[in-house]
């Protein structure tokens, strides 16, 4: 630990150490370097000290979810963790959707609010909330600091949380009088990391014997396997098994490999959900068998003993019945299962899975498809891609290829449209040297819009948006067509929407625009060339489905393979009303 004191940094005199200075100090001994934030009364003391710390940059973002949402981009691009920062009340509550975000994706986030003096605390005060009540659910552990010299090791202790075990947010709630008052102790270093006990002999073993077992195997890796991507990999070399990588494990195993079967659940590949129907043995890595990748729970991998790798001994057997739990830390575990491997893929297996892997359609008519085809397909490996929530993630998570982790940022537990935007940027600003590509909806995009102002104050460069815009809530608009008989309530957009290249340009960023086939690749060329951040707006027909697809409520097994063919209806009477509009 480190006296506190005006030079204990080496830097410049920052005068009488306070609570405020306290937790700048604490940030920068733990290596952050960059807070996402929003500045108001309750925190002001905070805001006001940051100007003697000139070693952690603080982003003004344009509202609180969108610091949430940057640090959660930072975190998910880099595996550390983000840290966001926001006064009391409606700034605390704003924060909310982001930590509901970052808890279900297993997001290392420190969240660190202000709020009202202690002796106002339960007055109903001007802007005061009970945020620790509030995100209590939705965070990993919160805190209140009640007195100075517990705050220092508080923060120490809530980074130390956030990234250890199954990472997830943490939020520290700092009452104005104590960011102001006196400290006179001492700032902690990082804490190690503890170790995670690894799997036992005897659960590994177990795993052994059900795999040399295994006539039709398949491995299917979560989110909580990214960084044991390596091992994952060798792992399924070794024993010459099918690969499914879920939409937040897209890039724990690379897709250029023979053994992958692309994403499974509601939105994926014919080829992935039909293995795991017939599997006679599969193997789960760092994942929760979430409704999305199950389908009907009583129809997942009905002939399949499960075997079930998990840090997090909540999770094991929680939805889907494991036979074999093996609780332990990803990269630990499949180094041991590597270990006596033998060649399990039949000759008879493989045709079945190239059989349908062949099913596989290519999009070649105009549509979000294909322009999403267009776009992913000029991404390099290095490059990151964030999605925004709605179709356009689905077709982004089907066609996209990704060769290593931590290149796919999506929000995937809570599904929270507006995400994208201000999680791309924040992955771009971790990685300067990185193109950080973000493909949106005209929906969501309109939610954290106004960070393009994020991206004109701090100059960021690497920042490419491609919003697909249909005219309508297309995720929602499918459903409704397909389950609700085709009664299109508040979702048409068409009439109300922005001219998004003027939107970009109204904050300094270049705007390009395709409204055909043919206009799109020049389109792609000039928005990947130009030099700044830059915004591509591809309108498509406002009439797209996401396939496969499997029903709510269905088995993986009744999934719809293709795109039923369409019938003129309500939204063709929109999108002729609209043009004829344009036309006067």
């Amino acid at each position: 630990m480190a006296k506190a004191g005006a030079d204990q940094q080496g830097g410049p005199d920052r005068g009488d150490m306070t609570g405020a200075k306290a937790l700048w100090a604490t940030l920068a001994n733990h290596g952050i370097t960059t807070v996402f934030g929003y500045p108001g009364g309750a925190i002001m003391p905070v805001y006001d000290a940051l100007t003697f710390y000139p070693e952690v940059r603080h982003v003004l973002t344009r509202h609180e979810q969108g610091a949430a949402h940057a640090a959660e981009g930072w975190a998910k691009a880099t595996g550390e963790i983000g840290v966001c920062m926001a006064t009391s009340g409606p700034g605390a509550t704003n924060l909310v959707t982001g930590l509901a975000d970052a808890m279900l994706d297993s997001v290392p986030l420190l969240a660190i609010t202000g709020n009202v003096a202690r002796h106002l605390m339960g007055t109903d005060a001007f802007q005061e909330a009970d945020i620790t009540g509030i995100t209590l659910p939705i965070t990993k552990h919160n805190y209140v600091v009640r007195e100075v010299e517990d705050l220092p090791r508080i923060v120490a202790e809530a980074i130390r949380i956030a990234r250890s075990g199954r990472p997830g947010p943490v939020l520290v709630d700092i009452p104005k009088d104590i960011q102001l008052a006196a400290f006179h102790g001492e700032i902690p270093t990082p804490h190690a990391r503890p170790e995670i006990p690894a799997p036992s002999v005897e659960s590994i073993e177990r795993a052994r014997e059900l795999l040399r077992t295994a006539k039709q195997p398949v491995m299917m890796v979560g989110g909580g396997a990214l960084d044991a991507a390596p091992e994952i990999t060798a792992l399924a070399r070794a024993w010459d098994i099918p690969v499914i990588t879920t939409l937040m494990g897209l890039g724990a195993f690379p897709s250029s490999d023979p053994l992958w079967l692309g994403m499974p659940g509601m939105h994926g590949s014919v080829a992935a959900n039909r293995a795991i129907s017939e599997a006679d043995v599969l193997l789960g890595i760092g994942l929760r068998f979430d409704d999305r990748v199950t389908g009907r729970v009583n129809g997942f991998a009905p002939k399949a003993s499960i075997i079930h790798v998990e840090l997090d001994a909540a999770e094991i057997g929680k939805i889907i019945r494991t036979h074999v739990p093996v609780r332990g830390d990803a990269k630990v575990a499949a180094a041991m299962l590597t270990q006596g491997a033998q060649k399990i893929l039949t000759p008879e297996w493989k045709a079945t899975l190239d059989e349908w892997t062949s099913r596989t359609v290519t999009p070649e008519t105009w549509g979000a498809g294909y322009a999403v085809k267009a776009v992913v397909d000029r991404l390099s490996e290095n490059d990151i891609l964030s999605s925004d929530v709605g179709q356009h993630q689905m077709l982004a998570a089907q066609l996209a290829r990704f060769e290593r982790p931590r290149r796919w940022i999506n929000s995937g537990g809570l599904g929270t449209m507006g995400f994208g935007f201000p999680a791309a940027i924040g992955a771009g600003m971790a990685e300067p040297g990185v193109r950080s590509v973000v493909i949106a909806g005209d929906g969501g995009f309109q939610m954290t819009a106004q960070e393009l102002a994020t991206l004109k104050m701090y100059d960021i460069r690497n920042v490419k948006i491609c919003i697909i815009n249909n005219s309508f809530l297309g995720m929602v608009r499918q459903w409704q067509e397909m389950f609700h008989e085709k009664r299109y309530s508040e979702v048409w957009l068409g009439d109300s929407n922005p001219d998004f290249v003027k939107l970009a340009d109204a904050y300094d960023v270049p705007g390009y625009r395709a409204t055909t086939m043919d206009e799109l690749p020049g389109a792609i060329d000039a928005w990947l060339n130009d030099p700044k951040s830059a915004l591509l707006e591809v309108v498509v027909p406002h009439e797209h489905g996401v396939f496969p697809m499997v029903p709510a409520g269905a088995a993986l097994s009744e999934l719809i393979e293709t795109e039923p063919k369409r019938t003129p209806d309500l939204s063709d009477a929109m999108e002729h009303a609209a043009e004829e509009a344009n036309k006067a």
